[in-house]
């Protein structure tokens, strides 16, 4: 496997976010990576408070965070099991904190909890306690002062739960790369074909083990690429992109980014 990415896909004005954060992406015990895309690591200490702004990937995020508030909860540290976010993401941040996250591959997370549909946790954000079998220590992962220590507790959590392997889970995670990867697989029916499945069975393996369908992963991915581009390039041919995309016409993609991101492209032109 790869180490983690280097891209800031995803990440709505990543060098603003990197201005006011420390952010890092470590990678997890080799047992681990054939299901998690990488740890990310965020600190911060701000004298003004803070909103970052995420187009969410087609992933579940295992996180432990700690926040300067007032809530007792907050302080000692909690860690949650965020679902695949549907709509762009705003987390605002004061203060002091600490997050150390664990991003699993589109369908990597269902070994650690197979019980359940993927699915399930779509949308949602739940006590990790309540969807894990074993209970998770924030402490353990939150209080180190050396980020190497904090790395080696979320692989030895992650390394208890035993993740059971499934092929199912192997194929939707292959299915989910190619989706990632291959730009001319633009609609369900031609990544159902690359996979020798039927519409519907890519349709119930997704539901399953990545907790959203075919169609809207594509999507994802194909957004990620346009906010990337749109952030990074002033001079971008929209038309040019959009056919490149997959989309019919320019108007299509602008109509999606703005409905994902929340602006259209044009609100990223150098200011």
């Amino acid at each position: 496997m790869a180490g983690p990415r280097h891209d800031t896909r995803g990440i709505v004005d990543a060098p603003d976010l990197f201005t006011h954060v420390r952010f890092r992406r470590r990678e997890p015990a080799p047992a681990l990576r054939p299901y998690l895309e990488h740890y990310w690591l965020i600190d911060w200490d701000l004298p003004q408070p803070y909103v970052s702004h995420v187009v969410p990937h087609p992933s579940v995020n295992l996180v432990f965070q700690r926040f300067e508030s007032g809530n007792e909860r907050e302080q000692a540290g909690f860690a949650e099991i965020s679902g695949i976010g549907l709509d762009l993401f705003a987390q605002k941040l004061e203060g002091r904190g600490r997050v150390c996250g664990v991003q699993f591959r589109p369908g990597g997370f269902r070994p650690f909890a197979p019980d359940r549909p993927v699915s399930e946790w779509t949308g949602r954000r739940i006590p990790a306690d309540q969807v894990l079998s074993a209970r998770p220590s924030p402490a353990a992962v939150l209080d180190p002062a050396d980020e190497d220590a904090r790395v080696a507790a979320l692989d030895r959590y992650l390394l208890s739960l035993g993740p059971r392997p499934d092929p199912q889970a192997d194929r939707a995670m292959a299915v989910a790369e190619r989706a990632r990867k291959d730009r001319s697989l633009r609609r369900v029916g031609q990544l159902a074909r690359t996979e020798g499945l039927s519409a519907r069975s890519l349709q119930r393996l997704f539901s399953t083990y990545v907790g959203v369908g075919p169609k809207w992963v594509i999507l994802r991915y194909r957004i990620h690429e346009a906010l990337e581009r749109a952030e990074s390039d002033p001079e971008t041919d929209w038309a040019a992109l959009a056919a490149d995309l997959g989309y019919s016409d320019q108007a299509h993609l602008v109509r999606d980014f703005t409905a994902t991101v929340g602006v259209p492209p044009t609100a990223f032109a150098p200011r």
